[in-house]
């Protein structure tokens, strides 16, 4: 998320939360469209060295990168409090923010189809290369920082993050891995009613094991291969369990956004954002503060910023707001930035392909799809639920994805539909070998047993 939100409207009632929620429906024909993230994690090139927000060595550092973009791209300032912290278009459009521990991250405008997203990500890079090539910046697109420890790990000046760091260990063995030394890419969806949002969000939620297979990238911490392919979603299985996961109340006869609105009430907070203090309250329930009886703020009374904010400290592996994130997929390779809302559009955006995917997945139990995000981490594509493994589904999955966007029939300049996006998944499942498995080769062979490798292979094209 770019920015926290800052509107005042009072919260009336719960039926206003519910209210928040169904207004995501995009209604009357209204366009479907498509919304890419993606984070990068910087280094200073030739030192493989970490990049902190203020710089080292005499280089610039994130806010350097920041205020160069800021120069180049007229985009207007996120503070907390003295410090730049992002920027974003205030047409509507992209956004770009800092993760904890420096990741930066491209939320990007949302689009009518993938080559838009395509050139979208295009600008950026370019953008990009233009203010970091002169700090000696480059950016890992892995999915896990491969080589620093937490302590090596610089820690941005956002004060969200500061409540986040000193909570997370008090739920989880791995909740500052998550925030310091993981990449994500992901893709946010429209619905277009009540239904419409439980059938994605089932699907949805079903295929991210899929996702994490199909997509990892991150096997490597601390200078060593963990024995795992993506580490990044291991350590999501650690990171608190009350905002995290499967949800398998999604797939229970009744689920609607009351239903979600009942779970996120109950997701303890971080904090509550009055001006520009973040109010530590980690820990407390939202619906004290809906009362007026939050130990922490006393007679202070919950706000649509405050639950808007909440729903942004909510993680699992799909989460819901006034649309769709799909969250299973590790950071990757330029091309992989553009194959997840592929999937995703073909998949979400044609009704015959989002039936079909249901079709496909309705029969799984809650324990074996439990269980499958259990083993992918470390499977990825061999991973199996039922008598199937995660290839075999991959193939279906992309045939349907496939269709879906040959009958989308979005076309670029070049007369080519979205199906061009979809080729780097096409080639993992033929292969059965994620990136991840590639480059455990590389490191057991060309790279001698070292990461340091990879901060000249695994690179961002800027």
């Amino acid at each position: 998320m770019a920015r926290d939100v800052s509107d005042t409207t009072p919260i009336a009632s719960r039926s206003a939360l519910v209210e928040w929620l169904e207004n995501g429906c995009k209604t009357g024909g209204a366009p479907l469209r498509i919304g890419t993230e993606h984070e990068k994690i910087p280094f200073y090139a030739g030192e493989n060295a970490p990049v902190p927000y203020e710089g080292a060595g005499g280089r610039g550092g994130v806010r350097a990168l920041l205020e160069g973009l800021q120069a180049a791209l007229g985009w207007e300032p996120i503070l907390d409090r003295d410090a730049l912290i992002g920027l974003y278009q205030p047409d509507g459009g992209g956004a770009i923010s800092l993760e904890p521990g420096g990741q930066f991250e491209l939320s990007g405008a949302p689009l009518l189809d993938v080559h838009a997203t395509s050139a979208e990500i295009e600008a950026h890079f370019e953008a990009l290369a233009a203010v970091a090539r002169p700090l000696g910046i480059r950016f890992l697109d892995l999915g896990c920082s491969p080589k620093w420890t937490r302590e090596e790990t610089p820690a941005m000046p956002k004060q969200r993050y500061d409540i986040m760091r000193a909570y997370m260990p008090k739920v989880g063995a791995l909740g500052l891995d998550m925030m310091f030394r993981t990449a994500t890419v992901q893709v946010n969806l429209d619905f277009v009613s009540e239904a419409d949002m439980v059938l994605k969000m089932r699907v949805g939620l079903a295929l991210q094991p899929l996702v994490t297979a199909l997509f990892a990238n991150s096997p490597f911490l601390e200078g060593a291969p963990t024995g795992r392919l993506s580490q990044r979603s291991f350590i999501w299985r650690d990171t608190d369990p009350d905002r995290t996961g499967m949800l398998p109340f999604v797939f229970e006869e009744g689920f609607s956004f009351e239903r979600y609105v009942d779970y996120a009430l109950d997701v303890p907070m971080y904090f509550v954002k009055r001006g520009d203090v973040y109010h530590d309250v980690a820990g407390a329930s939202f619906r004290d503060l809906l009362e007026g009886r939050l130990p922490q703020l006393p007679g202070e009374r919950a706000t649509m910023s405050d639950w808007a904010n909440h729903l942004s400290t909510i993680f699992p592996e799909v989460r819901l707001k006034n649309y769709l994130e799909m969250r299973g997929a590790d950071a990757g390779p330029r091309a992989h930035l553009t194959a997840l809302p592929a999937l995703f559009a073909g998949l979400f955006y044609d009704s015959a392909a989002l039936d079909q995917a249901r079709q496909l997945t309705k029969n799984w139990s809650a324990e074996e799809r439990e269980t499958l995000r259990d083993e992918v981490p470390r499977l990825a594509l061999a991973a199996m639920i039922g008598d199937r493994n995660l290839r075999d589904i991959g193939r279906d999955v992309l045939a349907l994805a496939k269709e879906g966007l040959r009958r989308r029939a979005r076309l670029n300049a070049e007369g080519e539909d979205e199906t061009v996006y979809l080729t780097p998944l096409e080639v993992i499942v033929e292969e059965g070998r994620s990136l991840a498995e590639r480059r455990l080769d590389a490191y057991h062979g060309a790279w001698g047993r070292s990461v340091e490798p990879a901060f000249t292979e695994c690179v961002m094209p800027i």
